[in-house]
């Protein structure tokens, strides 16, 4: 069967004050403690457009490879909400301030972007066992929504579809990960149902989850004959892991849009433009491109690092410190993603980004070996440790003396003797076997290319030596 998923992700913008207002952003977290006139919508307030907003839409049109509009209009989209207390959303309708775009997925594929715009969060509503609050404080937020074709057939298209936005926001530094927030509607439907909607999808796992039991619903309904007729509104609960029916789902007639009368035009003029286009950072492909090209990183490395602003940045400071860049993208690619996958945690949330460069370093200096800065790694995911004086402390340095790593390497020899005689007869992986061995008895401080050396020396000789 057929399926088809389009997405409308709202991203709030890293500015210090509101959208139309004065008010900050962030700061005290008392209800109610950061709105004025305009927030709240008092008749007679008179909004007035954020610029840094501005300027941040258009920076993120044109890394989405949107045309941007001659001019910046506002409307009111009219509903009835207790989160909206002028009853109208401040928004954009007739003209968008971006439109035709597209953002690439990794299998080539191009999602079209068929409109940005910008528009404020309304407040948020605080449920209570026996009432519902209303508090001001985020009402007002900047957003850009960012309105997909029905591109997209699968769960996993639209989860790299948010990952991939959310990268671009983060190099655009328009977006800040432990301020603002994204989330997402997603548009699904089977070839033969009508389209549902589903509401505040927040998270990679959610998105996916959502629109994966959303397909299989329907994928049941017409097995059933039950064909879904209407457009309708659902809701993702992600504790019980299933959508419910929360509304039909009202057409644009519903809204009432008008222009705002508050609000005059806006001119962006070429210049405007121009200008914000040279202040655009480079982007993840570019990134990846230079990568291969300057440090000779392999392709796959390069793009699974560029499309992950984190990882970047781990390696960039690495480089900065003087660590090698192969050797840093090489570890950074699979120990850190490793770890990371293995404690389930983000990035952001370990203390690897403040230690790895001192792991990195000792690496590269020959002062412990990578299965010791393997188990490390495991600890700075969840400890802040000074890493010199932890391996100090617990005796981790490089065994590089030879006569110590000599007697290691006879009593291996001596130990299996079925393994050398494998050897001599050419097979490389009793070899490699002889080698762990001798990394296991050293609790991997045994520096391995001096343990190679020494055992092909001593299983040359007639006889290991007693």
């Amino acid at each position: 069967m057929d399926s088809i998923v389009g997405l409308e992700v709202h991203v709030s913008l890293n500015t210090k004050t509101k959208l139309f207002c004065g008010c900050p952003l962030n700061g005290n977290e008392s209800p109610n403690s950061r709105c004025c006139e305009i927030c709240i919508g008092s008749p007679g307030s008179k909004p007035v457009v954020n610029k840094k907003a501005m300027d941040y839409a258009i920076k993120l049109c044109l890394a989405l490879n949107c045309e941007v509009s001659k001019e910046l209009i506002f409307s009111r989209k009219i509903y009835f909400y207790p989160d909206m207390s002028k009853n109208y959303q401040i928004t954009q309708y007739e003209i968008p301030i971006g439109s035709n775009g597209y953002l690439e997925l990794s299998n080539n594929k191009k999602v079209r972007i068929r409109r940005i715009q910008i528009e404020e969060d309304p407040a948020a509503l605080i449920h209570q066992s026996t009432t519902v609050l209303v508090d001001y404080n985020r009402s007002g937020t900047p957003l850009c929504e960012i309105v997909t074709e029905p591109d997209m057939q699968t769960p996993e298209e639209a989860k790299e579809f948010l990952k991939k936005l959310l990268t671009i926001v983060n190099y655009l530094k328009i977006y800040d990960n432990k301020n603002c927030i994204i989330k997402a509607d997603a548009n699904v439907n089977i070839k033969g149902c009508e389209r549902v909607e589903i509401k505040n999808i927040n998270g990679f796992k959610g998105i996916s989850d959502a629109i994966k039991y959303e397909l299989e619903r329907q994928k049941k309904l017409l097995k059933d004959n039950q064909p879904i007729t209407e457009k309708e509104t659902r809701g993702w609960d992600q504790e019980k892991g299933i959508t419910e029916f929360q509304r039909k789902k009202e057409g644009e007639a519903d809204y009432g849009y008008i222009i705002d009368p508050d609000l005059v035009p806006i001119d962006i003029s070429q210049e405007t433009v121009e200008k914000i286009k040279k202040e655009l950072p480079e982007l993840p492909q570019e990134k990846s491109l230079r990568y291969q090209k300057e440090y000779k990183i392999k392709k796959e490395d390069a793009e699974v690092l560029a499309n992950d602003y984190e990882l970047t940045e781990l390696l960039e400071k690495a480089i900065s410190k003087k660590i090698e860049p192969l050797f840093a993208a090489e570890w950074i690619r699979r120990e850190v993603i490793r770890v990371i996958n293995y404690v389930k945690k983000e990035l952001e949330e370990t203390f690897i980004t403040k230690n790895i460069n001192d792991v990195l370093k000792e690496i590269q200096d020959n002062k412990i070996t990578r299965q010791t800065a393997q188990r490390i790694m495991e600890l700075i995911v969840n400890e802040d440790l000074n890493v010199k004086e932890y391996i100090k402390k617990n005796k981790l340095e490089v065994v590089s003396n030879t006569q110590e790593l000599e007697q290691l390497c006879q009593q291996v020899i001596k130990e299996n003797e079925k393994a050398v005689s494998e050897y001599k007869s050419g097979n490389e992986k009793s070899f490699m076997f002889l080698v762990g061995q001798c990394m296991r008895i050293s609790k991997g401080k045994a520096d391995p290319k001096t343990i190679n050396e020494l055992l092909k020396m001593l299983i040359k000789l007639p006889k290991a030596r007693p």
